[in-house]
């Protein structure tokens, strides 16, 4: 394979998903050499859909607040192959989240017609979001809908928020409330492409939140949400179902349970998960192998505890999350916010984080973090519908680490593209330049840097 492109971002320096002249970073001999890397292509493993962010009704807002010029600009940097990061995957909620700007629902009070279903909400900052993001992706936008919550009426402690579970007596009327905004969608031109059956249904959080079992987020999705969702695509492309939409920790266990409830492989698509929990990608490595024929989707991750303008191991936290979960048999990786303001919000319950791009709503102005870069590596080069292909490192000593090897400190990932190119995503952690070698070049990756790299067959 021959090396015919090179992107790269480094933390001492002015690079940002720059493109290099190959020569930059191709050395003439082999001391100080880290490792050896082999890729090969005739290996192939998951299809992969692509990468994409969360479109809250935190960040319609956030973004609601800047001068058009700025918003589009924001949108763009996102969504835009030509001059952002390639997203086409998006994320938003059926109901408010905590990134809301309080508690609300599509019904909100007891009305089992759901005649009084309202979009008012919705319609304020997330749908006119939606609009312009599809507008920007062109071709092969995807939307994924979660729900935080019920109405509070249809739950048993009768509020959005604090856990509480759905009654028994309202899983065919919250299934037709799904389908019922899916259909509200559609009449302003949004497709949705999955749902998951609840954000985190093992947590009880303060904020918008609702308890399931396994066991009964199957029973939702195979007797309930399967069914209508069938019924409302019956002539057009099936909706996906995902479960779990929690951490990695559990998913081989959540996933597995669902799966073996009757009926399950018909309407269940899938499983998504968060990062909230740690690494555990065995967990996916897991699903992937016992499940192949179902996605494994990441469906929320960021940085906790509010912004860190200027911080670089956000960014480094991002790529090796991705990477992993890639190398695990992931099929999808979607962000959490787009972009949050100053605070980090705003969040109706004060559970601000971080986002890669954060809007100055006072100043009229976007900053990008490191993490914003970090993911273009990936998701600008690794395109919808490229197959990871295998990957081998033989490492050496490296003199740079505490403990004097790579480990985490160097990690990558590889996909071949339907042009039949293949983009490498190599990370460096270390304080110091590593030198490695790729099939049959040795290249250079600066300290604290990131290296796309676009090989041709």
């Amino acid at each position: 394979m021959k090396i015919n492109k090179i992107y790269e971002t480094a933390k001492d320096s002015n690079s940002r998903i720059r493109l290099l002249n190959a020569e930059d970073r191709i050395q003439k001999d082999k001391r100080h050499l880290a490792c050896i890397i082999k890729i090969d292509p005739s290996r192939e493993f998951q299809s992969f859909d692509g990468f994409g962010g969360a479109l809250t009704e935190s960040s319609g807002y956030a973004l609601s607040l800047l001068p058009a010029g700025k918003r589009k600009e924001a949108l763009d940097a996102y969504f835009s192959a030509d001059s952002g990061i390639g997203y086409t995957l998006a994320r938003t909620h059926l109901n408010s989240s905590d990134f809301s700007l309080g508690n609300w629902a599509c019904v909100e009070k007891q009305d089992e017609t759901l005649a009084s279903f309202s979009m008012e909400q919705t319609d304020k900052y997330i749908t006119p979001l939606v609009k312009d993001v599809k507008e920007t992706v062109k071709d092969g936008f995807k939307l994924l809908i979660s729900p935080w919550s019920p109405p509070a009426w249809m739950k048993d402690n009768n509020d959005m928020n604090h856990g509480g579970k759905l009654l028994k007596k309202y899983y065919p009327l919250w299934a037709k409330y799904f389908v019922r905004f899916i259909e509200e969608l559609k009449k302003r031109g949004i497709d949705t492409w999955a749902v998951s059956v609840q954000n985190e249904p093992a947590a009880k959080q303060v904020w918008d939140s609702c308890i399931y079992s396994a066991e009964e987020e199957a029973e939702f999705a195979v007797d309930h949400l399967g069914p209508e969702l069938e019924k409302y695509s019956a002539n057009g492309s099936k909706i996906k179902i995902f479960v779990w939409d929690h951490n990695r920790d559990l998913l081989w266990e959540r996933f597995s349970a669902s799966m073996a409830y009757k009926g399950a492989d018909k309407y269940i698509d899938g499983a998504a998960f968060h990062w909230y929990s740690g690494d555990q990608y065995e967990n996916i490595r897991k699903v992937s192998e016992a499940f192949p024929a179902k996605a494994i989707v990441f469906t929320e991750g960021c940085i906790e505890g509010g912004p860190r303008p200027g911080a670089w191991f956000s960014g480094e936290r991002y790529a090796h999350n991705i990477i992993n979960d890639l190398n695990s048999g992931c099929t999808a990786w979607i962000d959490w916010n787009i972009v949050l303001d100053m605070e980090g919000g705003p969040n109706h319950v004060g559970n601000f984080c971080d986002a890669p791009v954060l809007a100055d709503t006072d100043k009229g102005e976007v900053h990008y973090m490191s993490s914003y870069y970090y993911i273009g590596h990936f998701s600008k080069f690794i395109k919808p519908r490229a197959k990871r292909v295998d990957i081998k490192i033989d490492a050496f000593r490296t003199p740079a680490t505490a403990d004097g090897m790579l480990g985490n400190m160097m990690e990558c990932c590889a996909f071949k593209n339907t042009d039949g190119s293949v983009a490498f995503v190599v990370m460096n952690r270390t304080e110091a330049d590593i030198i490695y070698l790729l099939n049959d070049d040795v290249v250079k990756c600066p300290p604290r840097g990131i290296q796309t790299l676009i090989l041709k067959i």
